[in-house]
């Protein structure tokens, strides 16, 4: 089945940015918000994004305008319903994903495909919350940030998605320019599940004093070869997202390495989440040159 009708739940940074991509394919999108404020300021977030990428001589004018006429912005979530896959990118919360699933499944047709973008939480949790019948296509499909730019989707399949809406979504994924990876029902999937122990473990390296900051930071970027440093990774996710991963992680496995350092803790209790507060591992109060935390 192509897939060529996409309902987008959520206009936040992922939600805007999976519309961005799947209009860009030639897709026709349907973005569904709570709040006329949070569909306008996600609108905008795109309009601005194909802007940039005409004064640079990426995308044409003409272009960019087929790519908005084919984006429609709802807050009514009965307007998912022409959809043949529906998107779902709204709080990490598993009462109000179950609340929102329910009432799609009586909205929409029997093929419609869901799929969560959640990063941690059960994808076999929420699909409970819909008919035994569409628990069958009902998947995980995690994009990255920021979506326009980053190629990897992880496709997640639980115990009973029918294998013919779990192709049909992994082959959507690559028609849209992603890259899928196929994953199974394990919460962090694969990158969180390799990636969070990692972050976790160089913030306790930096409570016994291992190295600073800055020279964690500049270890793994020039010993390993990584793009950015973990203490900088962590404050671009921000460290009440990995706080909160780290917890779903911990209760599911009980593991040590998902436990989330008593540092982290104390830094989310204190408002420094990153740049997005302005203060993480590095203050941002000047942001061409953040400057490391005396935090240990």
């Amino acid at each position: 089945m192509g897939i060529n009708k996409v309902a987008v739940l959520g206009c936040g940074l992922m939600g805007s940015g999976i519309a961005q991509v799947c209009a860009q394919a030639g897709r026709e999108v349907t973005i569904i918000e709570v709040a006329q404020e949070f569909l306008n300021k996600g609108l905008s977030g795109i309009r601005k994004q194909l802007d940039r990428m005409v004064e640079k001589g990426k995308l044409a004018t003409e272009e960019r305008d087929k790519i908005l006429a084919r984006l429609k912005g709802s807050t009514r979530l009965e307007d998912a319903a022409g959809a043949q896959i529906v998107i779902e990118a709204i709080i990490e919360n598993i009462e109000e994903k179950n609340k929102t699933y329910s009432a799609l499944d009586r909205i929409c047709g029997p093929e419609t495909i869901f799929a969560s973008n959640t990063s941690s939480l059960s994808v076999t949790q929420m699909m409970t919350a819909a008919s035994a019948e569409r628990q069958r296509r009902f998947i995980g499909m995690h994009f990255f940030n920021p979506v326009p730019v980053m190629k990897l989707v992880e496709v997640v399949r639980t115990i009973l998605t029918d294998p013919e809406a779990f192709d049909d979504a992994t082959q959507f994924a690559r028609e849209i320019g992603k890259v899928p990876v196929v994953t199974t029902d394990r919460t962090g999937f694969i990158v969180n599940r390799l990636l969070v122990p990692y972050m976790l473990d160089c913030i306790r390296a930096l409570e016994e004093g291992v190295g600073s900051i800055l020279d964690i930071d500049n270890g793994m970027k020039l010993g390993c070869g990584h793009p950015m440093g973990p203490f900088t990774l962590l404050d671009f996710v921000g460290l009440d997202t990995t706080y909160y991963i780290a917890n779903i992680m911990f209760d599911e496995f009980k593991e040590k390495r998902f436990a989330p350092p008593p540092l982290l803790k104390r830094m989310v209790m204190a408002g420094l989440y990153g740049r997005k507060s302005g203060r993480g591992f590095y203050d941002y109060s000047d942001p061409e040159n953040p400057r490391p935390m005396n935090l240990v």
